[in-house]
């Protein structure tokens, strides 16, 4: 008989994982709430080698890209649209610091095989993809929706525009698997308070400009990715929020309200200029959350105490391609118990 679960959140990592577990003939129910949209559809999906001021590999790189490229490889081909998009990637030194410590890894190979060049100002990094994850997230809803696989749901009593069920109402009757994805909104919910998950609030630009390069990313602080027809997103601010309404390990009783704000968009068209002279025009800005943990590393698995209870999140600002491996962790879990890798496992803050 066909495993049966429910994924309530369909930011990338509930769409990967809904989408990885249909394709193996499962049952799948997905559940949304409107009021709560996915900072996925915000996300630049950038997929970098080699990050951090001290010039590191992304984490596991080498073994997560392979599993990264082929599962959106599956996934173009299936929704018929392009998601994933490949780049050069120009590192600038910001300081004779970071200028030393790149060449000291260049030359110890630690950065092989993804610097293939270098200069006074920078490494040239290869390959580097962006992953366009509002294409993603949109194209599946509009296909689960037409298949009636997702339904939206509200997260509280209160009577929800757009939603026609409950999710606690929904969720007290099934006695099958529930995994949450709900990135930030699960900080509301006591279930998984004790891996002490946190938010910081990310801002991006979108600009255009003729001077933008279709084929490569910059990267000095900052970074502009570019998306088509002149077009580019600048960014990111990185500023964590601290609630003042939660003890260690007890959930905020509320979260702030997601706003842009004219600090930040002075600071990214900053480096806009940095990047592209004085000749660019900003033609957007958007906001939203990521989810991170103490350790950096995402979290997933079964709850300690309530097996029903699972979870995919704290993603950070790798989602992109952190989220197929971990989709294909909960698979391997589901079809033939298979652990958790340690790194990334629930359990690890128990």
């Amino acid at each position: 008989m066909p495993l049966s679960l429910r994924i309530v959140g369909q930011g990338i990592a509930g769409s990967l994982l809904a989408w990885s577990a249909l394709r193996r003939g499962w049952n799948v129910e997905i559940l949304q709430a409107p009021e709560q949209p996915s900072s996925s559809r915000v996300a630049a999906g950038i997929i970098n080698p080699i990050t951090g001021q001290r010039w590191v590999k992304s984490w596991r790189i080498d073994e997560l890209l392979p599993v990264a490229l082929e599962l959106y490889g599956e996934l173009e081909a299936d929704l018929g649209v392009r998601i994933l998009h490949r780049y050069q990637l120009r590192r600038f030194f910001r300081g004779e610091r970071e200028r030393r410590i790149a060449e000291q890894k260049r030359a110890t190979g630690e950065l092989a095989p993804y610097v293939v060049s270098a200069d006074a100002e920078g490494l040239w990094i290869e390959p580097a993809f962006r992953v366009d994850l509002a294409v993603v997230v949109s194209t599946l809803r509009e296909r689960w929706l037409r298949d009636g696989q997702l339904r939206f749901v509200a997260q509280t009593r209160d009577e929800t525009p757009g939603a026609n069920h409950r999710a606690a109402d929904i969720l007290e009757d099934f006695d099958g698997l529930t995994i949450w994805c709900r990135g930030a909104a699960e900080l509301m919910s006591p279930r998984f308070a004790f891996a002490q998950m946190s938010l910081a609030k990310g801002e991006i630009l979108s600009v255009e400009s003729p001077a933008v390069s279709s084929d490569v990313i910059l990267n000095s602080g900052h970074w502009l990715v570019p998306t088509g027809s002149g077009q580019a997103r600048v960014g990111a601010t990185y500023t964590p929020f601290a609630p003042e309404n939660a003890s260690p390990g007890s959930p905020p009783s509320s979260l702030p309200e997601l706003c842009i704000t004219a600090e930040a968009r002075e600071t990214l068209a900053a480096s806009g200029r940095r990047f592209l002279g004085s000749d660019f025009r900003i033609i957007g800005q958007e906001v939203g959350w990521r989810v991170v943990t103490r350790d950096k590393h995402p979290v997933v698995g079964r709850h300690p105490r309530d097996p029903r209870h699972g979870i995919l999140n704290g993603l950070g600002s790798k989602g992109a391609l952190l989220t197929p491996y971990l989709a294909h962790q909960w698979c391997a879990h589901l079809a033939t118990g298979a652990a958790f890798d340690r790194s990334v496992d629930l359990g690890r803050f128990v």
